[in-house]
């Protein structure tokens, strides 16, 4: 399973590195010429919802092209912007962490989209005995290898008085995590997401939540030659700021409306896609915001944790791949 799993990985990051000369663009041959003339191949995880929120707010008129391609998880995400196939990726702190750790990161942090932590669970399958993280000890656990699902289960661990070695840890994207809970293949599963949604609809039970646990902090991730060209950052910025614009159209009663969207797209009961949006938006307002010593702080302790676990070699110092370059262009477009 997990032979198929890189492979298919591989092939689909190979699938988009044709990109990289259509959405990359060369920065010195655009030079400063209009947002008409730039485009931005961008990453999506789990479901297309950036584009779904700003197709939904009439904000999808951008007057740069825009591209969406869809990922398991911010980690492909950041493997396709280190390819050269992604200009922007979007994901949570631990991503662009693992990118970096060769020291030759082509991209730097630029922005940062306070989120939700909703849906960030531990979950078991229907019928499993298992309670609590403490019942965990000894069993096949499945996780998205780096990414939130990754920490919030080495920190549940933690808290428990357990070890990551004592579970048999499964690295698994979303959706082979999913087949195997369901087919028992694993005992235990920590992901994110739609892929949590679609378990708890097959009778998934939650033994543990990542919802205390990690900071909300999301973030925006630009490839070396965006920064360099006039043209892709303004749009960047634009495009970061309009999906921060499209979530408060939502929220200013406009709810229920955007639920339908987000229930064709995962599946769900209409009512149980409002309650999640709600839910969401309640816990921590969708909206982005510059760069801040205080974000670089918290993906720092997350980096000293991943220290700790010994899956970074070596202790990280996260500012070395963070910018301020789009901090000026956002703060006008918010």
């Amino acid at each position: 399973m997990f032979r198929r799993t890189l492979l298919t990985s591989t092939a689909a990051l190979a699938l988009l590195l044709p990109l990289a000369t259509a959405c990359g663009g060369d920065a010195e041959a655009e030079s400063s010429s209009g947002l008409s003339s730039a485009t931005l191949a961008v990453g999506a995880t789990g479901w297309k919802n950036e584009e779904a929120v700003l197709k939904f707010a009439h904000l999808d008129d951008t007057p740069y092209k825009v591209k969406w391609s869809l990922f398991q998880g911010g980690d492909q995400q950041l493997q396709a912007v280190r390819a050269g196939a992604l200009d922007l990726a979007s994901s949570s702190e631990i991503p662009p962490i693992f990118a970096a750790a060769d020291g030759k990161p082509n991209f730097e942090v630029v922005a940062v989209q306070r989120g939700t932590t909703l849906n960030q669970e531990v979950i078991v399958p229907k019928g499993s005995k298992v309670t609590d993280i403490a019942g965990l000890k000894g069993k096949k656990v499945g996780y998205v290898q780096n990414t939130t699902a990754h920490y919030f289960l080495y920190e549940l661990l933690k808290r428990e008085g357990l070890e990551w070695s004592d579970i048999d840890a499964k690295p698994l994207l979303p959706n082979d995590g999913l087949a195997a809970l369901n087919g028992g293949g694993i005992d235990a599963f920590a992901s994110y997401g739609t892929s949590v949604i679609t378990a708890h609809q097959q009778g998934a039970r939650t033994v543990g939540s990542g919802k205390d646990v990690l900071s909300g902090n999301f973030l925006w991730s630009a490839r070396d030659s965006v920064l360099k060209s006039p043209a892709q950052r303004a749009a960047a910025a634009d495009l970061i700021a309009r999906i921060t614009k499209a979530y408060a159209y939502i929220r200013d009663g406009r709810e229920h409306e955007f639920a339908k969207v987000v229930a064709k797209a995962t599946h769900q009961p209409l009512a149980q896609a409002e309650k999640d949006f709600r839910d969401a938006q309640a816990q921590r307002p969708t909206q982005a915001r510059t760069v801040g010593d205080d974000t670089i702080a918290s993906q720092q302790k997350v980096a000293d944790a991943f220290t700790e676990l010994g899956a970074l070699k070596e202790k990280l110092d996260v500012k070395s791949f963070w910018s301020r370059a789009l901090d000026t262009d956002l703060e006008k477009a918010l």
